[in-house]
């Protein structure tokens, strides 16, 4: 299982929105995946129509080893996705992992332990912070995906993340690598957004996804209706531009992984 964590330290740059689309687009190529919200705000549960009555067994639960892998795991209305939840209590788990053993493995320990051969790929939704949760998911992760929104300040904020993968790499994951970053909420009518988009592909070249995510107001309303924006409206731009970024992702996954799945 490639297990991908979605991040970026700043938030309201569509990481959620993200990783819920590019959850239901791999799923819809064939893609098994699985999908852990590690961000006590759950939006990805909610936006995946996940219910608190079943969150019973949530990603807090798997974090501090109250329930494995199985127990945690809740199935989606979306066929071939399923996702870890995540609910309030998490809020409290930086705190309480300090006192945990290798509080920085909680989560690839319960990943290793779990039966990842049920799933091709893992998305991990992080926080918007770079504290521990955000730290456990890239410890786990295989690789990094950064949704970076196409405004002003996207620059200062990619250069913090990426000094942090580079600290996670030299002492807990040396395999960690960026997938790639995903430009999002770009807007075709803002020449902001165009000079921010040539600024970071000077920057970063081919490490840039070549699809862009649009500002679309369907991709806002989807969550409230408890689904992803592929399954409200897989018309719309933004449906249009996640499936896109999903073959974009797919190409750049491990080739051995890749035939596997």
């Amino acid at each position: 299982m490639i297990r991908i964590a979605v991040a970026n330290q700043k938030g309201g740059v569509g990481k959620t929105t993200t990783a819920i689309n590019l959850a239901t687009a791999l799923a819809a190529t064939g893609q098994r995946v699985l999908l852990i919200d590690l961000d006590p705000q759950g939006n990805a549960s909610t936006g995946l129509g996940i219910g608190q009555a079943l969150r019973d067994r949530s990603s807090y639960e798997l974090l501090t080893g109250q329930a494995t892998l199985e127990e945690a795991v809740v199935r989606t209305p979306v066929p071939r996705l399923d996702i870890v939840p995540a609910k309030v209590d998490l809020s409290g788990a930086e705190i309480e992992l300090i006192d945990f053993e290798r509080r920085t493995h909680r989560l690839d320990h319960a990943l290793e332990g779990g039966s990842e051969a049920r799933w091709d790929v893992c998305l991990i939704d992080c926080p918007p912070s770079l504290g521990l949760l955000a730290v456990n998911a890239l410890v786990a992760a295989n690789a990094i995906l950064v949704p970076l929104q196409a405004e002003f300040f996207a620059l200062e904020g990619l250069s913090q993340l990426l000094q942090t993968v580079e600290r996670i790499r030299s002492r807990f994951n040396p395999e960690l690598s960026i997938l790639g970053v995903a430009l999002t909420m770009y807007d075709r009518r803002n020449n902001l957004s165009a000079q921010v988009a040539d600024d970071v592909r000077a920057c970063l070249g081919n490490v840039v996804f070549e699809t862009v995510i649009p500002r679309n107001v369907r991709l806002s309303e989807a969550p409230s209706h408890g689904m992803p924006a592929l399954i409200y409206d897989h018309r719309c731009a933004g449906s249009a531009a996640y499936m896109a970024l999903a073959r974009e992702l797919i190409a750049r996954l491990p080739a051995k992984k890749a035939e596997a799945a």
